[in-house]
């Protein structure tokens, strides 16, 4: 489960110093701690501060605080520091109610909190997609308040989300079987701007959801063009492709020990370039296409020194893609059969690979059939 989602133009990093951020996970910690402390104390405070996981202690404001009954609620304002986070700016508030002594704590999606569905995730299927870290740190500051207060911590927590399922509609939630919000998410309750990390444990969790449902056959792609060109090559549930980006080297790696019978591996000409070189994170800011390299490509597979020429002195892997299919010279073939020996290395032979690449446009430009 994440809040980043792999478009054709990435977001692009700002320059100098980057400022953290907070998760999901950590405003709805925040808020269940204000909106506890008020259920027992009678009254409000101007804010609340959290210690989180590694001992970072962020304050927070509170945003409409509700007083009423049997409960208290109130929100926190997500900021995500200068990571591109679909849920910055986000209304995150929790409802609690006391419960009995020995109740535990009972988490519940409230508005725009997304319900998982589908097995394969941490959290099990019709319970709010409010991660395992997330409900640590919440059942942790109940206790800390309950004592603070000289009563027990059992409560009933409802976290919601203004908007949470309009946001949802720009986060992976969907094609994971989390229907109807947002998740809850965090293991540090910091976010770290164009975290890897982040990523790649989506990709892992997608993974983990394919293999849950016994979906033999899955597809990986580099953005969304390549994904609408596998998607009408091959009848594939939507919950089957993962949204790759440029981490290759998270989707073979974790493949390596947590097989699938057969993996569709897609992307552009550029990315697949790099990978056929042996790069496993395809992001331009870390991997280069090697324009000689291609130039030695085009000529082994019959290409004369002035194609070679033009290509080095090329700028982009599209302008050599273009000279090579201008002169007739399949190098999106010969991409194709390095990218997948690549890949099969990498996840150590354990899955059959299909290697498909394609054009800007989508058009396939070099295959491999699936292979072992």
């Amino acid at each position: 489960m994440t809040d980043k989602k792999t478009t054709d133009a990435a977001p692009r990093r700002p320059e100098g110093a980057l400022r953290r951020g907070w998760t999901t996970g950590c405003c709805a910690t925040a808020a269940t701690k204000a909106a506890f402390s008020a259920l027992l104390s009678g009254n409000w405070a101007d804010s609340v501060t959290i210690t989180l996981p590694k001992g970072e202690k962020p304050a927070f404001p509170l945003a409409e605080p509700c007083l009423e009954g049997d409960f208290a609620e109130v929100g926190i304002i997500k900021d995500a520091g200068d990571d591109p986070d679909v849920t910055h700016g986000a209304h995150i508030r929790a409802r609690i109610r006391r419960l009995p002594p020995g109740s535990g704590t009972v988490f519940k999606a409230g508005e725009g909190v997304g319900v998982v569905t589908k097995p394969g995730l941490p959290i099990p299927p019709g319970e709010p997609a409010i991660n395992p870290a997330p409900r640590a740190m919440i059942e942790a500051v109940l206790q800390d308040v309950a004592a603070a207060h000289g009563t027990h911590p059992d409560a009933e927590v409802t976290i919601s989300v203004i908007g949470g399922a309009e946001i949802a509609r720009a986060t992976w939630n969907p094609r994971l079987g989390i229907v109807g919000g947002i998740s809850i998410l965090g293991t540090t309750g910091i976010v770290h701007p164009f975290s890897c990390a982040a990523w790649i444990a989506s990709i892992h969790r997608g993974i983990d959801v394919i293999r849950a449902a016994g979906q033999t056959h899955a597809a990986a792609c580099t953005g969304s063009t390549t994904e609408s060109a596998v998607a009408a090559r091959h009848d594939l549930p939507d919950f089957a492709f993962i949204d790759m980006g440029d981490f290759a080297g998270g989707v073979l790696k974790y493949l390596r020990h947590h097989p699938i019978e057969r993996l569709t591996l897609a992307g552009g000409f550029a990315k697949m370039a790099k990978l056929a070189e042996g790069h496993l994170d395809l992001h331009s800011g870390r991997s280069q296409v090697d324009l000689g390299r291609l130039a030695e490509r085009a000529v082994a597979l019959g290409g004369d020194a002035a194609l070679a020429t033009a290509i080095r002195a090329g700028n982009t892997a599209m302008e050599a893609l273009a000279l090579c299919t201008e002169a007739g010279i399949p190098i999106g073939h010969d991409i194709a059969a390095s990218a997948q020996d690549v890949a099969l290395t990498e996840s150590d032979h354990r899955i059959a690979i299909e290697l498909l690449v394609y054009d800007r446009k989508g058009h396939l430009v070099g295959e491999r059939p699936f292979k072992k």
